[in-house]
């Protein structure tokens, strides 16, 4: 059973990336995703001039950061390819959209850099309510969208094995 769902994932990722449109489509969300997030946290600064810095203790959201980043790419990619070639509907291929956007909306704090401020300015106490909300719970929100991507991950495979007719050796 597990060689099957193993066979299963593998021809699914040979189907789509065997198209170089999809690989690159991958990796330039991962990429926009990632600088966006990394910026956005505040591990990576454009001004004065180019900086990385992980705060100790802060290498579990690195990694986290990295893996929502992917997982986007993946699942978008997929939801692309699903899309051009079965001609899907956007019922079938919405949970891989709506995985993706959930992943992306957690993966930003609001609460840091310089989006805080306006926020709080224009909600008032809700505002601050729930930036102190996002800023105490930042890190489980993540690993829960991490969750949602992966759980889309699956879906976007089976859908792929069901509508593109992929036989798997037994």
């Amino acid at each position: 059973m597990e060689r099957r769902i193993n066979n299963m994932h593998r021809q699914a990722i040979k189907l789509v990336f065997s198209n170089p449109s999809y690989v690159a489509i991958s990796i330039s969300i991962f990429a926009m995703m990632m600088l966006l997030l990394l910026s956005a946290q505040e591990y990576l600064f454009f001004e004065p001039f180019l900086v990385f810095h992980i705060p100790d203790g802060m290498f579990p959201s690195f990694v986290s950061i990295i893996a929502v980043s992917a997982l986007i790419g993946l699942v978008i990619s997929f939801s692309i390819f699903q899309i051009r070639t079965k001609q899907a509907s956007t019922k079938k291929v919405s949970a891989g959209l709506t995985g993706s956007f959930v992943g992306a909306g957690a993966g930003i704090c609001t609460s840091c850099g310089s989006l805080a401020l306006p926020i709080i300015s224009v909600l008032g106490v809700a505002g601050a309510t729930s930036l102190n909300f996002l800023t105490i719970y930042e890190f489980p929100i993540r690993l829960i969208a991490i969750a949602i991507l992966i759980g889309t991950y699956f879906l976007m495979i089976k859908g792929i094995n069901s509508e593109c007719n992929i036989r798997t050796k037994k």
